[in-house]
């Protein structure tokens, strides 16, 4: 017994590593984009000092809309007050818009939390992978995730992810959603439920009218929900 704890600790420390190595990453590629896009800011305000010396106005215009959607690609998409959440939540979003995935994002949440960087990184990010997987398997057009994030009046941080299916109901298990995606997969919701009980939160999963939700109550103290 304890050979097989050990082993599936070992499994759990290999699979928090490569988590974090992966968001990290995706945080590192959408600001490497922000810095690129700084870094040509003065080549595009010369284009258009020079369309203005022309009185090319037509031009100008032309090159402000490039301008507009490129920018789109590389900012900020949603600040929620923490920064590591930012962090998160804006890789995501990126990754997702690169997927052709339509987010929804709303949140509000303290600067400080008691939930480790690790543990936050880990259910929102696998909240957002799990979403984003399922939305691929739709026509580009129905691919929509929603997110929602704030502190409740009991002084609990509210965390819901929805996303748009097929439109059948998933099935239970032993009273869990099996994965679709293998043992790994498995793990990552087995990782977010192990969390939430540590925390004495609750999480629900729920799969019907053509989409599925997983809501997340996570208790904060008093200082921290007034932050």
């Amino acid at each position: 017994m304890k050979f097989l704890s050990r082993r599936a600790n070992r499994k759990i420390a290999v699979y928090q590593r490569e988590l974090i190595k992966t968001h990290y990453a995706e945080v590192e590629s959408m600001y490497r984009k922000m810095r690129g896009w700084r870094h040509d800011y003065r080549n595009h305000i010369q284009t258009m000092k020079t369309y203005a010396q022309k009185g090319d106005m037509d031009s100008i215009i032309r090159y402000l809309d490039m301008l507009d959607i490129d920018l789109k690609t590389v900012d900020t998409v949603i600040k929620t007050g923490n920064p590591m959440t930012d962090a998160i939540l804006n890789s995501k979003i990126t990754l997702a818009k690169d997927k052709k995935i339509n987010v929804k994002a709303d949140a509000n949440i303290p600067c400080v939390l008691s939930i480790s960087e690790l543990e936050l990184c880990s259910i929102i990010g696998n909240l957002f992978d799990n979403a984003i997987e399922a939305s691929l398997r739709l026509p580009e057009e129905k691919r929509i995730i929603r997110v929602y994030m704030e502190v409740k009046e009991t002084n609990r941080l509210y965390i819901s992810f929805t996303n748009l299916t097929s439109g059948m109901k998933l099935q239970k298990i032993m009273g869990r959603y099996k994965s679709t995606k293998g043992a790994e997969h498995g793990l990552g919701l087995g990782r977010i439920d192990t969390i939430v009980k540590r925390l004495e939160g609750y999480i629900s999963r729920n799969s019907e009218d053509g989409a599925f939700t997983t809501e997340i109550l996570i208790p904060l103290t008093e200082e921290q929900s007034n932050n």
